[in-house]
């Protein structure tokens, strides 16, 4: 395949590999690697400015992408198709059938669904449940795939996973082989590898890609007013990178997120998450967690939503996992 100017035929072919495109040789294909599209599926939702620094002009890098979108089935579509196209939209259980509830179900693939909330609020005991989870079969809730963990603040444990495995039935060692788990040591890295991330969530089969936390690393080194806008644009430009690549490879995308407390908010909860109307807009899904007063118990509330409504229900958090909990712990926790 020579490196010439894709043909008009080409959109309708269905492609495997970079090389597979039209106009797209061995060397353009390294390139393109090197920015970190290694796939057919992640060039399909890349824009024609991110393939310059790969030697392709605009005129070609439009031509390139149409052939990738045109390969996966990205294109105008009626809202009848759309409808059928829903349908492959897949949900992941929480491990409550309570949270699942004010979900619709479980968390959507295709999406963004962000937990923030404080300190021991049960943020990275969910993403823990969610990699086990993601390993059922779907008539178990879960997607019969593999997970991908960002960790940025060092609080993935091997050890609950172990526990949340034999809870469930399943071999431990089979559950942690299917976890692909990265640490981000800075906000830089922690883009560097979902940049990098769609061959591995391809070979591997991952359903389920999280970041535990998204705002930890941008928090601690964009400090200042004068450091907002540059903050905000790459938070801008990471979270559209995790979400091209849940509707891509159509997965879950999770992520959490830190709080900050306004003191001068006298009524309603002064505790607002990081990242402002950036990660604001771009989570589809966000779900508040805050301790409740009675031991383990945890509320979950839905605080937005492209199409269900408020709501708030009650879980605890175990050597077991996440499970649902008994109305007379629901009664205690609310205070009634």
């Amino acid at each position: 395949m020579t490196e010439e100017e894709p043909e008009e035929s080409a959109a309708k072919k269905k492609y495997a590999f970079l090389e597979d495109l039209p106009g797209i040789g061995p060397a353009t294909a390294q390139k393109l690697e090197e920015l970190g599209f290694h796939t057919v599926e992640s060039l399909a939702m890349a824009t024609a400015k991110e393939l310059e620094p790969a030697g392709i002009s605009e005129k070609k890098a439009f031509a390139v992408i149409d052939a990738a979108r045109s390969s996966i089935s990205v294109s105008f579509v009626r809202a009848d198709e759309l409808l059928k196209m829903r349908q492959s939209v897949l949900r992941l259980t929480t491990g409550s059938k309570a949270l699942d509830r004010i979900l619709d179900g479980g968390l959507e693939t295709q999406t963004i669904t962000e937990f923030y909330g404080e300190y021991g609020s049960g943020k990275s005991q969910i993403c823990h449940e969610l990699c086990v989870n993601v390993q059922l079969p779907p008539e178990k809730g879960g997607l019969g795939g593999a997970a991908l963990y960002v960790d940025t603040e060092n609080t993935f444990r091997t050890e609950r996973i172990v526990q949340m495995s034999k809870h469930l039935c399943l071999d431990p060692e089979q559950v942690a082989k299917n976890i692909i788990y990265a640490e981000a040591y800075t906000s830089d890295h922690q883009m560097f590898l979902l940049d990098n991330a769609d061959e591995v969530i391809k070979e591997n089969n991952v359903k389920l890609i999280i970041i535990d936390s998204l705002t930890a690393h941008f928090r601690s080194e964009y400090i200042g007013r004068e450091m907002l806008a540059s903050r905000q644009q790459r938070l801008n430009k990471h979270m559209h990178r995790i979400i091209r690549l849940a509707r891509a490879f159509n997965a879950v995308a999770v992520v959490t997120n830190q709080v900050m407390a306004k003191p001068d908010v006298f009524f309603g909860d002064a505790v607002h998450p990081i990242g402002g109307h950036i990660v604001g807009h771009t989570s589809h899904t966000r779900v508040y967690l805050r301790r409740a007063s009675h031991g383990p118990v945890r509320i979950g509330r839905l605080v937005s939503s492209p199409y269900l409504p408020e709501g708030e229900e009650i879980f605890k958090i175990t050597e077991n996992g996440i499970e649902d909990v008994s109305e007379e712990e629901k009664t205690k926790s609310r205070g009634r």
